[in-house]
């Protein structure tokens, strides 16, 4: 029987050395949380007429299942050298790995994934089945990125959080200030308001957009919506940072000083449709820090 541990933060294991990085990650978030750490490996039998070149598919199914093995040992190894007692579990299975992700999901508090991959991982942040496993995920998705693509997720700077004042920008602000909380730093709500006329339209179709004034009025949304959370973490510095810009742009730019990125599955203004098409895969495959998606009501609970 394949068991499930409740509320744990489950980390997906391909062996490439993204997906270690993303379980020593995990790892880390585990012990904040006081939770324990769920190592997951899915792999999938060749797709080919016939295994005769690969052995028979017994064999084959043996071998995926040893390597899966293999990997998780390792990952478990180097996440216990960074985090030594924390509690550990591992699974290997043979199944759909956006499917098995999506049912983790229903058991876990967080699941951590690498940015690049592998093996049943490989990809799996690219195009629709990003948009997929989050839509889905009935838990926060993380994830792991660093300053460059073979360099370590930073540790420094604060929580940023993009910020509309939609149901899924307050969701993503709720799990946003707990982590702030848990990891002792400040929390920076990002909001990118652009024209989309007064940017686009040809210079023949000139416009007066008075950009003070919408600034004022955005940042006064973003004030009322801030205050009861600060009320709630007095503890924690929170600043507003409002700009006329591209959304994914500016909250790139400002990742490269952050440590967390929190955004909302949809949104209302400056981050609508923040994981719909190549929008979401700007995100996840250029920031500089490692990236959190949150739906309405999965912010800040483990269900």
């Amino acid at each position: 029987m394949y068991g499930f541990i409740d509320g744990a933060i489950v980390a997906g294991i391909d062996g490439s050395s993204s997906a270690v990085q993303a379980a020593v990650w995990a790892g880390t978030e585990a012990r904040r949380r006081g939770r324990p750490l769920r190592l997951v490996q899915v792999y999938t039998l060749p797709n080919v007429r016939s295994p005769i070149a690969f052995g028979s598919l017994d064999e084959v199914r043996e071998g995926l299942a040893e390597r899966a093995e293999e990997w998780l040992t390792d990952a478990r190894a180097a996440v216990l050298a960074e985090h030594p007692g924390l509690e550990i579990t591992t699974a290997a299975r043979e199944w759909n790995p956006v499917t098995a992700l999506i049912q983790e999901s229903q058991h876990a508090e967080l699941v951590v994934l690498g940015s690049r991959g592998l093996g049943g991982f490989t990809g799996l942040l690219v195009g629709s089945t990003a948009v997929s496993v989050v839509a889905h995920a009935h838990c926060p998705i993380v994830v792991v990125r660093g300053r460059t693509p073979h360099s370590p997720p930073p540790v420094t700077g604060p929580v940023l959080v993009g910020a509309d004042g939609s149901l899924d920008s307050e969701a993503a602000l709720a799990f946003a200030c707990e982590e702030a909380q848990l990891r002792g730093t400040g929390l920076t709500l990002v909001h990118a308001w652009t024209d989309i006329l007064a940017d686009d339209v040809p210079r023949l179709y000139p416009l007066h957009v008075d950009a003070a004034a919408i600034e004022r009025t955005e940042r006064a949304k973003l004030t009322a919506q801030m205050a009861g959370w600060q009320e709630k973490y007095p503890d924690i510095p929170i600043e507003l940072d409002v700009t006329r810009g591209r959304p994914v742009r500016t909250l790139l730019e400002r990742g490269e000083d952050a440590q967390l990125i929190v955004v909302g599955c949809r949104g209302l203004g400056g981050f609508t449709g923040m994981l719909t098409g190549s929008t979401s895969q700007a995100l996840i495959v250029h920031s500089p820090c490692p990236v959190a998606v949150v739906r309405p009501q999965l912010a800040g609970t483990g269900s």
